[in-house]
């Protein structure tokens, strides 16, 4: 199979990488050119546009920050859908609105006859640098196992959850946990830090109780530390996908009170600079 992979960021570089190594032909095409440096280096193909690099492939991969860009790159001018053929694939490794997902799979079918899989990721950088990620798949069978391959070198599992838009809420779900486990952490930490527990211990001394976590061990110190590091994921991504967990939870009629919670004190950090930075300054809410 041909891959094309669009939105070569956080995730998208080191995921490309894992296919690179793995031996597929890759198409890489990003908004920001300057980003595409260390993947063509390692072999991948520089598209000069959406339209060149759907016309090369089998698969079209997204790894983007939204819903919007989703749709951005799919149906806007010079986009996925105006260069699509019923044979090739798109999948959308993005963390998108599950409604939205569902119209995007449609409306992608009937421009131009290719199908969607949405195959949400968790897992983060680690995650995707090591190919051990949690892939969370929605669409029809047979094209989950179509792409198998592909998700392959990316994953220590593939999951499929059900039809188009089953992937995102999976995701949804995911991060329910994970927002509501860092707000907890953060407001965890500091209470410990006045109290004049050796914080810095907490994940050695938890580790393996029923209280760990992977963001307990990887985010756990840094909030310790009270630590403003170099991003590996960001504060306005997890408000993102709380936010889409409350807007779910809207059309299910599902109470969502703790996800709420957490979406408005993230928002609350978010509107204090910290949109860009890595969770972990979470803790600068009880701090400050």
């Amino acid at each position: 199979m041909k891959l094309g992979f669009i939105g070569i960021g956080l995730m998208g570089k080191p995921m490309t990488q894992r296919l690179l190594q793995a031996g597929f032909e890759v198409s890489v095409w990003n908004r920001s050119a300057d980003k595409l440096a260390e993947v063509k280096a390692a072999g991948a193909t520089v598209a000069g546009s959406i339209s060149e690099l759907v016309e090369q492939v089998d698969l079209v991969l997204l790894c983007l920050a939204n819903t919007a860009v989703v749709e951005e790159v799919v149906f806007g001018a010079g986009g996925v859908a105006g260069h699509g053929r019923a044979d090739q694939l798109l999948v959308d490794f993005s963390s998108s609105d599950p409604e939205a997902t569902r119209d995007f799979a449609a409306r992608l079918k009937v421009q131009c006859g290719m199908g969607w899989v949405d195959s949400p990721v968790s897992g983060g950088v680690a995650g995707a640098e090591a190919g051990t990620l949690a892939i969370m798949c929605g669409g029809e069978a047979a094209d989950i196992e179509r792409i198998r391959p592909m998700l392959a070198p990316l994953s220590q599992r593939s999951t499929h959850m059900g039809p188009v838009g089953a992937g995102q809420v999976t995701k949804v779900c995911n991060q329910m946990i994970v927002g509501c486990n860092l707000m907890v952490l953060a407001e965890m930490m500091a209470l410990a830090k006045v109290s004049g527990v050796s914080a810095d211990k907490i994940p050695e001394a938890l580790a393996g109780g029923f209280a760990d976590s992977k963001p307990m061990q990887i985010t756990g110190p840094l909030m310790a530390a009270e630590s403003d590091p170099d991003p590996k994921w960001h504060v306005r991504t997890l408000l993102k996908d709380l936010d889409m967990a409350v807007a779910q939870s809207l059309r299910e009629g599902s109470a969502t009170p703790m996800s709420g919670l957490a979406a408005q004190l993230m928002r609350q950090h978010g509107s204090k600079g910290y949109l860009e930075r890595d969770p972990a300054t979470l803790i600068k809410l009880y701090k400050d």
